[in-house]
């Protein structure tokens, strides 16, 4: 997926540079000079220029359909925004949100709104290539989208008051066909929308628009003219108002096309159009979470409209200072500051500067080493005669500055071409013009410099800017603020920032890391601490695995302190002649595995559809108790044929070393009570305890499932002893409470893992568990219907193959999780959307919808994939490849890397192909199909 952008002519050389990507994903150009295009013609310039830079010797069309592209119209003069016209208003600096995770400090208006739109072209139908947007808002969604139709056009819009309506485009729609445009209206006034509430719905018009090949085609055609100029073309003004079932426009190409319109679910629209909206809209979305509880930092400003970033400040902001943007810039301790100021790109300084309310300063770099001076006022709209006593220029009438300071500006016939900014050749001249241009008329050697100046008009100063010295002055006071906010990190946004990103700019600037914090932090920021620092070691090329580790360790005491007061009291619950018999089936992970996982869920809770499953019509798992008269406790494995004896607490301790015969019963035992740490009786030895018990433990575990086959085993098998001991000891825990031990046994044996494997198999069917954030994690459990699993029509489409390709899925999950440690914004966002997929796959079983589901049983493996390539190696891959035309889904269950292949067929008769195929063919000598059915049961524990 290709992004084109269309951005202001200076920024088009260096885009790539600063925004460090790379030119064969991203392309971007300017409007041709001196031609007005339109929003229309705008994007077929944008189109047609990218294709015939990539010169790929076929023809327009068939450029168009080859891939799917997003469009960003960026390219305008920012005649209300002057703060960001140089590098344009795309590239706008957005701090980060104080109740959001995993984003950065380099954070822009761009990076903000590709997820979005990124994620709306992957679930468009594959006849719509084309998505075009605008490059100055902000839109969010808080809920999953809907199913994009595959139509000519897709609009997408938001319910919104009336009066805000009749600022922008309106689609309106019969209310007996809401999903279909009726017409499009731009700029409605209240009366018209009055006269057809009663018949009909209106969206707003948020400027997302998805088209097919052919619509852009159409689109092209009507933004030339017959000789191939150029001819202004407005995409929504006269493109939109074209199309509809009842369009305003007749044009019978454009009547033909089928339109759809889409409310975007849980949408938000944030305008950054403006001086004032730039703060208004910032502020909004910070405060969007206002539950003190998912705000991490404890910094409570004077006035909420305050934003400092990439800035040196000298001087505390107080109460008096609303509606405050300060970004590259260094404000010294002398300046004098009042309210609705914007201040950008001002270098380091020791001026005695004072800025009227609504007054803003802007510097821009020019050439190699002058600046540009660019005072100008909140609400100026850079329009308008010198002589028009309406014209404003820092919020007064230009005439009365011009008298003020008894000189005259050149005559202009628009504020936006005017050159009235001086070039100055030092920071001190830089002040000195500032002071006369702002505050001082009567500064002498202020005006001296001004009238000796060169003068820049804002148009030339937008074509001329040093954005290279821009960034470059940026980033350098980016670079003294990371060690502070680090320092600060109580009152800052440090740890919920993307710590990967921070560790590179730590590594890359060799800044000085922060302190390992003292146990009475809290143990989630202690984490992101020593994973942090770790990284930035390995990073600079030090040791680091140590603090990795110690990371790992308080993730196990975090959980582990849940225990500290439920000491348990074993007491042997059978006769000396019983055998407790626990059995479980094992799981397949349908949609939302990995987002049970700690340190995710702890943070942000999980959702998991999962489905416990039983093996050749019998539960693989089960475990044998029974009572010892030797006390001593004896441990056999009927698939491993080994055996070990215990007699002291040292030998049952010895729980985590991966790849033990007997790690998962020693620390079952543990738990149990049979370790001090978690007995809540004192004894003197393991031996002592076992006589007061009453007897020795035999346990017998038979795995009749082969290692690493991703269905979830030593999970299960950890749940099914624990439920076994408790009934064998009298513990009375309950599989709720079987599968929280199972999570803590998993940290014990340093594997990690989540909570959804155990609980998966414990718990019977088909089933939807979530969870909420906290070091407790107890799923709630809603049932699903088991129809697309038992109806006759659909029972021999679901196929369970053994690659015969083991893997061990604890480097696997090490990697992943020290990406949920550091908040990397790539895990995360992945991880969110595997949350909001788990919705999907829930409601998809729900209405019965077997296609739908199968399709997100796909999509659950392309989210796999893209959280881990590893989970997909080649022999894997070369299975698929023999099946996935039959099929409507597939995936590896659990981590991935090999195990088990779930295949959902279209249809009984591909699913008979499937199997004779891989019968056929079998992918290795272990390799083969596997008899899978629904468990009814769950865990089941027994006595002789």
């Amino acid at each position: 997926m290709k992004t084109l952008l269309s951005l202001p002519p200076n920024l088009v050389g260096c885009f790539h540079q600063i925004e460090k990507v790379s030119e064969g994903d991203w392309y971007c150009t300017s409007d041709p000079v001196g031609v007005r295009l339109g929003s229309g013609g705008g994007t077929t310039w944008l189109l047609e220029s990218c294709w015939q830079k990539e010169n790929k010797d076929i023809d327009f069309s068939s450029w168009l359909a080859a891939e799917k592209r997003i469009l960003l119209h960026a390219g305008g003069q920012s005649r209300r925004l002057p703060s960001y016209a140089p590098s344009g208003k795309i590239l706008t600096p957005v701090p980060v949100f104080r109740w959001a995770r995993g984003q950065r400090l380099s954070q822009n208006l761009l990076s903000l709104q590709l997820p979005l739109y990124r994620e709306i072209m992957q679930k468009a139908p594959d006849s719509l290539h084309t998505l075009v947007a605008s490059g100055d808002v902000y839109i969010r969604n808080s809920e999953p989208l809907q199913e994009i139709p595959d139509v000519d056009v897709v609009c997408y819009g938001l319910w919104v008051d009336p009066s805000l309506a009749t600022n922008h485009g309106v689609f309106v729609s019969d209310r007996n066909y809401p999903d279909e445009l009726d017409f499009m209206w731009q700029k409605p006034s209240l009366e018209q929308l009055a006269s057809l509430s009663g018949s009909h719905l209106f969206l707003m018009d948020i400027g997302i628009w998805l088209l097919s090949d052919k619509a852009v085609r159409l689109l092209a055609e009507h933004s030339k003219k017959a000789d191939g100029s150029w001819n202004f073309y407005d995409m929504y003004g006269e493109f939109g108002l074209a199309l509809g079932r009842n369009p305003q426009v007749k044009d019978e190409a454009l009547n033909q096309l089928k339109v759809a319109i889409l409310p975007l679910p849980g949408g938000e629209f944030y305008h950054y159009g403006t001086s004032r909206e730039l703060i208004s809209s910032t502020l909004a979305v910070q405060n969007l979470v206002r539950d003190q509880r998912a705000i991490m930092h404890r910094k409570v400003k004077p006035h909420p409209a305050m934003f400092v970033q990439n800035a040196i400040l000298d001087k505390p902001l107080t109460a008096d200072n609303s509606e405050v943007w300060i970004e590259n810039s260094h404000v010294s301790g002398k300046w004098q500051l009042a309210n609705r100021h914007i201040i950008t790109g001002v270098p380091r300084n020791d001026w005695s500067l004072t800025l009227p309310a609504g007054v803003c300063v802007d510097v821009v770099p020019l050439r190699e080493a002058v600046f540009v001076a660019r005072p100008y006022g909140f609400y100026d709209a850079f329009k308008g005669k010198r002589d028009d006593v309406s014209t404003q220029w820092m919020g007064k009438p230009v005439q009365a500055w011009m008298q003020e300071r008894q000189v005259a500006l050149p005559d202009f016939s628009d504020l936006q071409e005017a050159p009235i900014f001086p070039v100055c050749t030092s920071v001190e001249e830089l002040g000195l013009v500032l002071r006369w241009m702002i505050s001082e008329p009567e500064l002498t050697v202020g005006k001296e410099v001004w009238e000796k100046a060169e003068k820049l008009s804002a148009n030339q100063l937008s074509d001329q800017a040093n954005l290279l010295r821009l960034v470059e002055q940026r980033e350098s006071y980016c670079r003294e603020n990371w060690p502070m906010l680090a320092k600060n990190h109580a009152k800052s946004v440090f740890y919920q920032l993307d710590l990967a990103d921070a560790a590179e700019a730590f590594a890359r600037w060799q800044l000085p890391l922060p302190d390992i914090l003292p146990a009475d932090e809290p143990i989630m920021k202690r984490i992101h601490n020593y994973m942090f620092r770790s990284k930035a070691h390995q990073l600079a090329g030090q040791p680091w695995e140590a603090e990795q580790q110690a990371a790992f360790a308080l993730l196990r005491d975090g959980l582990l302190q849940t225990l500290d007061s439920d000491l348990q009291r074993p007491h042997r619950q059978v006769y000396p002649d019983q055998i407790v018999w626990g059995r479980s089936p094992v799981r397949i992970d349908l949609a939302g595995g990995w987002t049970d996982t700690p340190p995710y869920c702890l943070f942000s809770g999980g959702n998991v559809v999962n489905v416990a499953i039983e093996l050749n019509g019998q539960p693989p798992l089960q475990v044998y108790i029974k009572p010892s008269k030797e006390y001593r406790i004896t441990l056999r494995s009927i698939d491993l044929g080994a055996m070990e004896e215990i007699h002291t607490w040292e030998e049952l301790s010895d729980f985590n070393k991966v790849g033990s015969p007997f790690s998962i019963p020693k620390a079952a035992l543990a738990l149990a009570g049979f370790l001090p740490r978690f007995s809540a009786d004192k004894f003197t030895s393991l031996e002592e305890q076992l006589k007061d018990f009453g007897s020795g433990l035999e346990i017998t575990l038979l795995a009749a499932i082969p290692a690493g086959s991703g269905l979830g085993t030593s999970s299960i098998l950890a749940a099914t002893v624990l439920g076994s001991l408790s009934d064998f000891c009298g513990l009375g825990w309950d599989k709720n409470e079987i599968g929280s031990r199972t999570l803590i046994l998993e940290q014990l044996l340093t594997t990690g893992g989540g909570w959804q494997d155990q609980y998966g198999g414990v718990l019977h069917g088909l089933k939807l568990l979530q969870t909420n954030d906290g070091f407790y994690q107890h799923p709630q459990v809603r049932w699903l219907p088991e129809y697309l699993f038992t109806d006759p029509c659909y029972r021999s489409c679901h196929i369970l193959y053994y690659t015969g390709i083991t893997r061990t899925a604890k480097h696997i999950l090490a990697e992943i999780v020290q990406g949920m440690f550091l908040n990397s914004a790539t895990h995360l966002h992945i991880l969110g959307e595997m949350k909001r997929h788990a919705l999907d796959m829930f409601e998809a079983i729900q209405l019965g919808n077997f296609e739908q589901y199968g399709r997100l049983v796909g999509k659950s493996w392309e989210q796999n994939k893209a959280l881990d390539s590893g989970t997909n190696p080649p022999a894997v891959e070369a299975i698929i490849n023999c099946i996935k035309d039959e099929a409507l889904g597939y995936k590896l269950p659990g981590a991935g890397g090999g195990g088990y292949l779930y295949i959902v067929a279209k249809d009984p008769e591909a699913a008979r192909r499937i199997r004779q195929t891989l019968m056929t063919n079998p992918a290795n000598v272990n390799a083969r199909l596997v008899e899978m059915n629904l468990s009814d049961k769950g865990l089941q524990v027994s006595r002789s």
